[in-house]
């Protein structure tokens, strides 16, 4: 198990609970995958699976590093969803677009606390 601080555990939590949302609530998150990609089910179930696997490394000294850039190239990809919702109307599920545009920012935020685990 990893020495990190309370914080690197919650990111690693957040992870697997964002992942075993996907299967549990699989329909709000076909809702929002762009049209243009195929298989929403599988893709939603792929993510969830993804979002869980690289938590849990998360937590081992060996996978550490491998699961953080997993976690920037896995919220990279998921901007694909997030520009989507604020360019189709069904998608941004009535939201407003400056709520949505600071969604989209927040995948930044993300990527930038999953990088700053880096050094430790």
């Amino acid at each position: 198990m990893i020495q990190a601080p309370w914080h690197y555990f919650a990111m690693a939590a957040m992870y697997v609970v964002a992942g075993v949302m996907h299967f549990v609530k699989p329909k709000a998150y076909m809702r929002i995958m762009p049209r243009y990609l195929p298989a929403h089910k599988s893709l939603v179930y792929l993510s969830g699976f993804a979002e869980i696997l690289l938590g849990v490394l998360l937590c081992f000294d060996a996978s550490k590093n491998l699961a953080i850039w997993g976690i920037i190239a896995m919220l990279s990809i998921f901007l694909l969803v997030h520009v989507y919702m604020l360019s189709s109307e069904k998608a941004g599920l009535n939201l407003p677009k400056w709520l949505l545009g600071l969604r989209l920012l927040l995948q930044f935020g993300l990527m930038y606390w999953a990088y700053f685990y880096l050094s430790i």
